[in-house]
């Protein structure tokens, strides 16, 4: 019995590897998108002088970080479900990922505006 034939008998099939490596890019993106939030985290921290309200900084820090962590966790869900799906020559799952995505950084755009507005930066 060979791969190809297990393969058959679970259902399963090698997707063309095209959409693989599609499904791989697009895995890729999410990563640098991770990274970025996580490196936006470590320079607000380094970076950037404290608000008028202690602690904002740091707060604003540790939710962007937490969200790159959990954006990269969420990337490898999000290929692995894709590349099931394809062998078992399924549609491919919904995800919210993106417009989840979107809305956090519109929460957190407003609320840094708000704070720089009413509160600006000390330079400390």
């Amino acid at each position: 019995m060979t791969s190809g034939d297990a393969d058959s008998a679970s259902g399963q099939q090698e997707p063309d590897y095209r959409f693989t490596l599609a499904n791989e890019r697009t895995f890729l993106a999410w990563i640098r998108t991770a990274l970025a939030l996580i490196a936006g985290g470590i320079a607000i921290v380094q970076f950037v002088p404290s608000f008028g309200i202690p602690g904002v900084r740091h707060g604003l820090s540790i939710a962007l970080t937490a969200a790159g962590g959990l954006l990269a966790a969420l990337a490898v869900r999000r290929w692995r479900h894709v590349q099931a799906a394809m062998r078992r020559d399924e549609d491919l799952p919904p995800t919210q990922v993106p417009v989840l995505l979107g809305a956090a950084i519109f929460v957190v755009t407003v609320a840094v505006l708000v704070v720089l507005v009413v509160w600006p930066p000390t330079g400390s």
